[in-house]
């Protein structure tokens, strides 16, 4: 059965994307080296994304790395939005609702990872108590504003388990 995982690259500060859902901040951290990248990226059956998300900012737009994970994710893409596009692009799937979306990733990720994208999306999962796993990569900047990586009004605390023999900030979501 599949799993959803959240997974983003954060500054240091805690944010996912900077004012505006400017992303241009994350290209220079991006590529090199990383292992659990690698893997997390063959583990991936599906992408959950939200509608902001997914018509946002690329840091690598334009260019052949454009796209999830550097442009080397080819796998079924679900956009959770009410305003789907007459004329959606190729290999993706708009649904209006999170249960929807997340039924349809997860059959088509089978027994592999579906990839929640998006902090929105994120909390939406969490709270519906439907995330499994949490992997967050550390960029070395301070961005000072933007988007966190996790909003709660009222800050209701979600315990997190690190996951064995995992990376150090891959966790398991306790509910």
């Amino acid at each position: 059965m599949a799993r959803l995982l959240y997974s983003a690259t954060m500054s240091l500060d805690g944010y996912i994307a900077g004012p505006g859902g400017d992303m241009s901040w994350l290209a220079e951290h991006l590529g090199g080296e990383n292992p659990t990248a690698d893997r997390l990226l063959a583990s991936v059956g599906a992408l959950l994304v939200g509608n902001t998300t997914f018509g946002g900012d690329d840091p690598n737009r334009g260019t052949d790395r454009e796209g999830a994970f550097g442009g080397a994710y080819q796998g079924p893409v679900f956009v959770l939005t009410h305003r789907p596009p007459a004329d959606p692009p190729e290999g993706v799937t708009f649904v209006g609702g999170l249960h929807e979306g997340v039924a349809r990733a997860e059959d088509a990720a089978g027994d592999t990872y579906v990839n929640v994208l998006g902090a929105d999306v994120a909390k939406q999962c969490i709270e519906a108590e439907l995330l499994d796993e949490v992997l967050v990569f550390i960029a070395p900047v301070l961005l000072g504003d933007g988007v966190p990586l996790f909003r709660r009004p009222g800050g209701t605390q979600i315990r997190l388990t690190p996951m064995p023999g995992e990376a150090a900030h891959w966790y398991s979501v306790v509910y």
